[in-house]
């Protein structure tokens, strides 16, 4: 039993040894715990950095709000300008085309009237459907506008623009896309039911269309008028019909 004992403590490890075990032990749990503080503060000085970009972003987004508002007001305050001397020009009456817009996150809504002496009138409903064929082809000269040429040719067919026109007034719309056209560079077919004579001065060409006696569709240049302004020959930007 003595024997046996004695073995025992032989093999028991002194005291320096276990002091030194524990040391290390608590050495590893401090660099442990520095290393763990480091990466604390590495996160809360990126929490902080997103935390200012946030506070930024909201600031940033008003800003380009604001200066997405002014652009497309200055647009829709050009398109009101050309589209109110196109409607005094062709009725020879004291309308303004308006437009009342809202933008949102990048979101942009336009509600589009009239106004006669103050008092708001709907596009839909003036002078029988006159006004909004009018304002129909000013506002898709301005789509087309925006559209990347490389991928959309300039051509813009308006069938029947004139339906709710006196014919009287059709010469003056007719005016207004062809000069329209040729500032910007379009070229325009224009069908219609009215008298050839109210398109000859400004037209290309001009084509009477009619069905024969096999019912097919027969097309007759029409001879232009000498009084054409770009004394045409028609190889010009516009054909009408």
């Amino acid at each position: 039993m003595e024997a046996h004992l004695s073995n025992f403590e032989e093999d028991r490890p002194s005291d320096s040894a276990v002091i030194q075990g524990i040391r290390r032990r608590v050495d590893r749990l401090i660099d442990r715990r520095r290393e763990t503080e480091r990466r604390s503060k590495q996160f809360r000085d990126q929490l902080e950095e997103v935390n200012r970009v946030l506070e930024l972003s909201d600031d940033v987004t008003a800003a380009l709000e604001a200066l997405n508002q002014q652009l497309f007001d200055k647009m829709l305050g050009l398109v009101q300008e050309k589209l109110t001397i196109a409607l005094q020009e062709i009725l020879d009456q004291a309308v303004c085309f308006r437009a009342r817009s809202d933008f949102k996150r990048g979101k942009a809504s336009v509600e589009f009237y009239i106004e006669r002496e103050g008092n708001e009138e709907s596009i839909m409903n003036g002078q029988g459907g006159s006004v909004a064929n009018i304002l129909s082809v000013g506002l898709r000269m301005f789509a087309m506008m925006t559209l990347d040429q490389k991928e959309h040719r300039r051509f813009l067919v308006l069938d029947e623009q004139d339906c709710w026109l006196r014919p009287d007034l059709v010469p003056r719309l007719v005016k207004m896309v062809y000069e329209a056209g040729r500032a910007l560079g379009f070229q325009v077919l224009m069908i219609s039911h009215h008298d050839p004579q109210s398109f000859e001065q400004y037209a290309d060409k001009v084509y009477r269309l009619s069905l024969n006696q096999h019912g097919a569709i027969q097309a007759d240049e029409v001879a232009l008028s000498p009084s054409h302004p770009d004394g045409a020959t028609g190889e010009g930007d516009q054909d009408e019909l």
